[in-house]
């Protein structure tokens, strides 16, 4: 790989941690050993091709361009982490996987796709991974920064939402989702 290829794929794993909070090389690789996957299992869970998944892992491409793949890897990861935590048996989870693969994607508001609690709502984590979904997918991290900086004079708690959910971490907007409940 010569020069030029090595700084355009460390751009693109620069973006992927913007928009993804990590490379999407590292987050695929977890999926694939938590759920007992393969590269073509993955790609075809997501809806992508093989090529496709090879080139996001390994920088040549930056973006997931569509927004369903990014519903459906938010779903997997919520899915990984109850296989982790012993809330869904692997049996269930082949399932689930299933589920998800024919998944369209969804809103938060209209429940198509949700992983629910066992109270039948949406988890928080899934409310807040849709909400991350949906503004990154009209804009790059940056820009909702620059946006957020606009803001801050005259709506700092709009501009505060815009940094937490756009271009944060999941954790700090689950944090910060749960704060404002009530």
């Amino acid at each position: 790989m010569d020069a030029a290829q090595q700084e355009a794929t460390a751009r693109a794993r620069d973006l992927q941690r913007s928009w993804y909070g990590e490379p999407l090389g590292a987050l695929f690789r977890r999926l694939i050993d938590d759920l007992g996957l393969n590269q073509a299992r993955l790609a075809a869970a997501l809806g992508l091709s093989a090529p496709m998944l090879s080139q996001l892992m390994s920088g040549q491409r930056a973006k997931i361009g569509n927004p369903a793949v990014v519903q459906r890897v938010q779903a997997l990861q919520e899915l990984a982490g109850q296989v982790a935590d012993g809330s869904v048996s692997a049996a269930e989870a082949t399932t689930r996987m299933e589920e998800i693969k024919k998944s369209q994607g969804g809103s938060v508001l209209s429940g198509t796709g949700q992983t629910t609690s066992s109270g039948g709502a949406p988890t928080v984590r899934r409310v807040v991974r849709e909400i991350q979904s949906l503004l990154r997918s009209v804009a790059a991290a940056g820009d909702i920064i620059d946006a957020a900086d606009s803001l801050a004079p005259t709506h700092p708690e709009l501009a505060e939402f815009l940094r937490v959910y756009g271009a944060g971490r999941t954790a700090e907007a689950v944090t910060h989702y749960e704060s404002h409940q009530s």
